[in-house]
């Protein structure tokens, strides 16, 4: 791990010049340039706008990295653990770092336009590779942990990567696999511990930093003034649900751009002000997590502090209290873990502390419904809300990691309205936001003045919004533009063209529609609609979220029903989960243990529910999916047979993407014969097992 010590490296007098560089904002007239390309070393017109944020000038990674150096260089930049030490890097000592690994890239021979992949969980190391990577005038490509050698395999080829960083022993193995499959690497870094074998080419953290301690700097300012706004310098990768994964380009201009105009904003203070603090734990090889931890905070002169590699599987609260972050972002089931441990622990409380909960939440959900209703984020509270902020709120927050935190954000993945209730209960509104790789992360967010639950709120400053082809409702396909818009998959063109439409806007995949005051409401996704034999569209989520919601003790559910005479649906049981591995176990967790004991079941574990063993909870199962029946809009969106799973789905497992998003191609593939046996027979109403009501 570096320390100040050993990256005190490199002089400062370079900072002015690089950054007053005229080189590095030349932008070549639109003439020669068009809105995308898919080679490599391919430039692209910047969606500029006339005035305000979309005709700020276009800047280089380098040239904010200086201008933060400039403005904060004393300031901590990144914290993290050590065993019981907490070490720091300040912006002056984390610049220096990010140019001596540039400097041993290069030695290593790391040629421009071509990739540098890291594996690993976030830490200062993974920052310093991916900013080292693009003042080098590579590509930094984050691999998923999760990968197989084989998916590391094509990324690192796709990628033409000189270099590969990992962070230990175990994703070491994975490339050392597939490294004679692959022509372009020279080098292996290993950044945690020293690997337990020398081999060639192989080093550690410590030798690799080393390699370019003393190399000269003009070398490396000649490249960092020589790249330009509209150059790539990051690949996203997708997550590959369909087909390959395809690699996201994304210019200095898509990063430094959209890093601006979102920390504008959510208002985001800069340090010499008060400085923000935010905490690294979600994929790094994501767009959301680098926007945040890395670009984002590094705008305003922000503290990233470091969570450790088991952080989904339980110890995120235990970081949380440490950096008491200002602002967080949570995957949607990252929240739903943090309802489900609170529920649990107010089922052991006393009757008196679950009343006066109770009440404060009712007070806490009515009073906040009340200000977003009115569209204010000021105005007079009652009294009562006080007092349950004395005696609960606070104490929530602080139990949480979250007193500090005025911004609360989920993505990534459709969040249930039942979790958006229950934060706003405790007076933590959970602030969406919604956009993809191709736009460079964020495209609308919600924020205290522009915030109802389950809306995405408003786009970002100098960003546009276009649904394209609506219906009736309204519902159309959702349609980007702006200067986070990506510069293309890269040697990819058909399927840029698949994006991108003749003048540009990114089209989404994803359905949705305005309110009346311009809110962003997303509806479906075009991809995951189910249409039936019958030729019915129906989008699932609604109908997911809806049986979760008629039936507390259900994780996950999962509809089922494309080209299919009928829908059915997979269900999982709330169990806990093992925090070594970050497999399920089959112990319920409490409040499904609580509810369980309501119905009169003795049930602890979900081997004794899953294939309908446990007839009080499958009642009330079927109870709660004809409830949903009930409200559906035709009888083709009614769910006639349904199953739960013996357990529930994890990332480990393969259901669940990286950032926990449901993998729906993933789940049918490894539940087809449950799914076969549901169409091998038509479903029977008549029977006890599986009561229909009539429509």
């Amino acid at each position: 791990m570096p320390d100040s010590g050993m990256l005190n490296m490199v002089s400062f007098s370079h900072l002015s010049v690089i950054a007053q560089h005229p080189d590095s904002l030349s932008v070549p007239p639109s003439a020669e340039v068009h809105l995308w390309t898919t080679r490599r070393d391919g430039e692209v017109k910047l969606r500029m706008g006339d005035s305000g944020l979309a005709a700020e000038t276009p800047v280089t990674v380098n040239q904010i990295f200086t201008s933060a150096v400039e403005r904060f260089g004393d300031y901590s930049a990144l914290s993290w653990k050590e065993g019981e030490l907490q070490k720091t890097l300040s912006y002056r000592e984390y610049y220096q770092a990010c140019r001596t690994a540039a400097k041993s890239f290069l030695k290593l021979g790391l040629q421009r336009y071509h990739g540098v992949g890291i594996l690993g969980f976030n830490s200062a190391e993974w920052f310093i590779s991916d900013i080292g990577t693009i003042l080098a005038g590579g590509f930094a490509v984050g691999i998923y942990t999760t990968n197989s050698p084989e998916a590391c395999q094509y990324v690192a080829e796709n990628s033409k990567a000189n270099i590969i960083v990992v962070e230990n022993h175990k994703q070491l193995q994975k490339i050392l696999q597939i490294e004679d499959k692959l022509p372009h690497l020279k080098a292996i870094v290993q950044y945690k511990d020293s690997p337990k074998e020398k081999r060639p080419n192989l080093y550690s953290w410590q030798e690799f930093m080393e390699l370019g301690r003393d190399e000269p700097d003009a070398p490396l300012d000649a490249i960092i003034a020589s790249q330009k706004p509209n150059q790539c310098c990051t690949l996203i990768y997708t997550s590959g649900t369909t087909g390959q994964p395809k690699g996201v380009m994304l210019s200095h201009d898509n990063i430094t751009w959209t890093a601006l105009s979102t920390g504008k904003h959510v208002q985001l203070t800069e340090a010499t002000q008060s400085q923000e603090v935010v905490v690294s734990y979600l994929p790094l090889s994501h767009i959301a997590a680098q926007m945040v931890d890395i670009w984002i905070v590094m705008r305003v002169g922000g503290l990233t502090y470091f969570a450790d590699p088991d952080a989904l599987k339980g110890s995120l609260v235990n970081t949380l209290k440490e950096a008491r972050p200002t602002a967080f972002m949570g995957v949607p089931r990252v929240w739903e873990k943090m309802q489900e441990r609170m529920k649990s622990v107010g089922a052991k409380s006393s009757t008196v502390r679950r009343k006066v909960a109770a009440w404060a939440k009712d007070v806490g959900l009515q009073s906040n419904l009340t200000r977003m209703n009115q569209n204010s984020a000021s105005g007079r509270r009652p009294f009562s809300y006080h007092v349950a902020k004395k005696l609960v709120f606070k104490k929530v927050r602080k139990a949480l990691g979250l007193d500090r935190c005025t911004k609360c954000y989920t993505g990534a993945a459709p969040i249930t309205k039942d979790t958006l209730e229950f934060f706003l209960s405790l007076n933590i509104p959970l602030y969406e936001l919604y956009g993809m790789s191709e736009s460079a992360g964020p495209h609308t967010i919600s924020h205290p003045e522009a915030f109802k639950l389950t809306s995405c709120g408003k786009e970002i400053p100098g960003c546009k919004t276009k649904v394209h082809n609506p219906d009736e409702e309204g519902n159309g396909e959702i349609c980007f533009w702006g200067r986070h818009i990506f510069m293309g998959y890269l040697n990819m063109p058909d399927k840029t063209e698949e994006a991108l439409d003749e003048e540009g806007w990114l089209h989404s995949g994803d359905l949705g529609k305005h309110d009346e005051k311009g809110l962003l409401y997303i509806t479906g996704r075009i991809k995951e609609l189910i249409i039936t034999a019958g030729g019915e569209n129906v989008p699932p989520v609604p109908i997911e979220d809806a049986v979760k919601d008629a039936v507390p003790l259900i994780s996950n559910a999962i509809l089922i029903g494309d080209n299919k005479k009928f829908l059915s649906m997979l269900l999982t049981i709330k169990c806990d989960i093992n925090a070594e591995t970050g497999n399920p176990e089959d112990e319920l967790l409490p409040e499904a243990v609580e509810f369980c004991r309501k119905l009169g079941s003795n049930a602890t574990r979900v081997s004794e529910i899953a294939g309908g063993r446990d007839r009080a909870v499958h009642t009330a199962i079927q109870e709660g999916i004809n409830r949903v029946n009930e409200k559906a809009t035709s009888n083709a969106q009614r769910i006639q047979k349904w199953l739960v799973l013996e357990r529930d789905f994890s990332i480990a497992g393969g259901e669940l993407g990286p950032t926990m998003k449901l993998k729906r191609t993933v789940v049918l593939k490894m539940y087809k014969e449950h799914i076969d046996n549901f169409y091998s027979e038509p479903p029977t109403p008549s029977t006890p097992e599986n009561p229909l009501p009539p429509k």
